[in-house]
C-alpha cells in the first residue's frame, strides 16, 4: 500500500519511534501512553499523533499503544516487513566500518554485496562479503537489488551513482560529501558527518 502527501519530517521520524519500540520490546514492555512514548524519543506526543494519522489510528484511548502491533505497523509502512537487500559502493575504511555495522538486521536489512575500483580490494573479503570490481554493479539489475549505499571518494561518487540508476537502483544513501544528480524517481538520502558536526558549535554555550 503507497500513502501519498505524507510530509518527508514524518517518513524521518517513523525510524525514530521503530527504534525506541524495538529497544521497549526487547525489555519486555508490551504496551505505553503516548506521553511516556514522547518522553523517550523526545518529540511531542501531539506530533507523534499526528505522524501516525496520516496512517491510521494505532492508539487506544486510555490504553496508548499495542507496542508489538505498532511494530508490525511501522514497518509494513517503511515496507521493512520483509528483508531488504542492499549493496554498498565503496570498500574503504567508511564503506568497510557499514559493512561490519551489526545494526541493520533488526531492521530487516542485508548486504549482499559490495565493489571498489582499487583492483588491491577486489577479491578479498570483508566482513564475510567478497568485494567486487565495480564495473560489475551492472549485476544488480539481474539480482533485482534496489537499494545501496555510497561510500566512495567524492570525485568517483557521480559515476558511481549513475551506475547504480543504470541498474535499476531507486534508493541511494550517500556518504560521499558531494551533492548527487539523479532522475526523479530515484531517492538520494545525504549523510555528511562533517557537515553535520559543523552545525553543532553555534549551539555551545558563549564563553
Amino acid at each position: 500500500m503507497r500513502y501519498h502527501k505524507i510530509p518527508d519530517e514524518t517518513i524521518r521520524r517513523l525510524p525514530v519511534y521503530l527504534r525506541q519500540l524495538l529497544l521497549l520490546q526487547q525489555k519486555g514492555s508490551t504496551g505505553i501512553s503516548s506521553r511516556s512514548f514522547s518522553n523517550l524519543v523526545h518529540i511531542a506526543d501531539s506530533q507523534i499523533r499526528k505522524d501516525f494519522s496520516y496512517f491510521g489510528d494505532f492508539g487506544v484511548r486510555g490504553r496508548g499503544y499495542d507496542i508489538k502491533k505498532l511494530i508490525r505497523e511501522i514497518k509494513k509502512i517503511l515496507k521493512l516487513n520483509s528483508s531488504c537487500v542492499v549493496a554498498i559502493a565503496g570498500a574503504g575504511r567508511l564503506g568497510s566500518a557499514i559493512l561490519g555495522y551489526p545494526g541493520f538486521k533488526k531492521y530487516g536489512f542485508k548486504v549482499s554485496c559490495a565493489f571498489d575500483a582499487d583492483k588491491k580490494k577486489i577479491g578479498k573479503k570483508i566482513h564475510g562479503l567478497t568485494i567486487r570490481s565495480d564495473s560489475k554493479i551492472n549485476s544488480l539489475e539481474k539480482r533485482k537489488i534496489k537499494l545501496a549505499i555510497i561510500a566512495t571518494p567524492s570525485d568517483v561518487a557521480q559515476n558511481v551513482t549513475d551506475k547504480l540508476v543504470k541498474a535499476g537502483v531507486c534508493g541511494i544513501l550517500n556518504f560521499a560529501p558531494c551533492t548527487l544528480t539523479a532522475p526523479k524517481k530515484v531517492k538520494i538520502i545525504n549523510i555528511d558527518i562533517a557537515m553535520d558536526l559543523a552545525t553543532l558549535p553555534y549551539y555551545l554555550p558563549l564563553v
